[in-house]
């Protein structure tokens, strides 16, 4: 098993790509902290892991929350390896100057203040404990975007420069930040993405994938494992494209 006695958690994890990789990492030997705004979807997720994980509702956009998180991994389960940053927001697909200001508050919000306050307090247990991994879910929409999803594109280009950034910084004390960077997905912000969810709306999101799907959880799994683990130990910094060419 690639993360055998490996502690992780997982963000936005009840449903979509984090439930996709929360199921990975236990099936490959990790215990797992589901977390999710979604506390009866966490805890019901984690009720089909078993034992190897333990469900939360947290807003990770809130400072208390994620010190609960971190300190469910800890606590519960004895110590924090792999740090997945995966809960995400978007507006519906339409004219950047009618998204609220609201909207726009709570995608930065989830997406990328999200980031910083997980770093807070993930990132000291690491130094502790000489290394860490964390993995934060941006999208192709930071590296090339689609019309109607401006502040969405936005937030996913400032993970990008963040996980860059972190990664820089923290490489001399064996902490690996990388980013994966989906394709449009089956999830449930596929709608939000579109505008609407219509048979002609898919055909036209997947005529831009060269390899001619949408993503899958088990394509961010994959993925994730492999960033998670000791095989990509020299690899940081990275945007992983996971988007079937879609970015070429």
């Amino acid at each position: 098993m690639r993360l055998q006695n490996k502690i992780a958690v997982v963000t936005g994890a009840a449903s979509g790509f984090g439930k996709g990789i929360a199921e990975r990492f236990v099936r490959e030997g990790a215990r797992v902290v589901v977390a999710d705004l979604n506390g009866d979807g966490a805890k019901a997720v984690a009720a089909s892991l078993g034992p190897s994980a333990i469900g939360l509702g947290i807003d990770v956009s809130v400072r208390a929350d994620v010190e609960r998180m971190i300190g469910a991994a800890i606590g519960d389960f004895g110590g924090l390896d792999i740090l997945v940053n995966n809960a995400g927001y978007t507006h519906r697909n339409g004219p950047m100057l009618e998204v609220t200001e609201e909207v726009y508050d709570r995608i930065f919000a989830v997406n990328v203040k999200a980031l910083y306050l997980a770093a807070q307090v993930a990132v000291p247990h690491f130094r502790k404990t000489g290394g860490g991994v964390i993995i934060n879910t941006a999208s192709t929409a930071g590296l090339r975007p689609r019309p109607g999803l401006v502040w969405y594109n936005t937030s996913k280009g400032a993970v990008i420069s963040m996980t860059k950034s972190m990664a820089i910084e923290l490489a001399p004390e064996q902490i690996r930040v990388n980013c994966l960077c989906p394709v449009a997905g089956e999830t449930g912000m596929l709608a939000q993405f579109m505008g609407e969810d219509t048979p002609e709306l898919r055909t036209k999101f997947v005529a831009s994938i060269p390899i001619g799907r949408l993503s899958t959880p088990d394509d961010m799994a994959n993925a994730a494992l492999y960033l998670a683990s000791d095989e990509a130990k020299f690899i940081t910094g990275v945007a992983l494209e996971v988007d079937g060419g879609r970015c070429i």
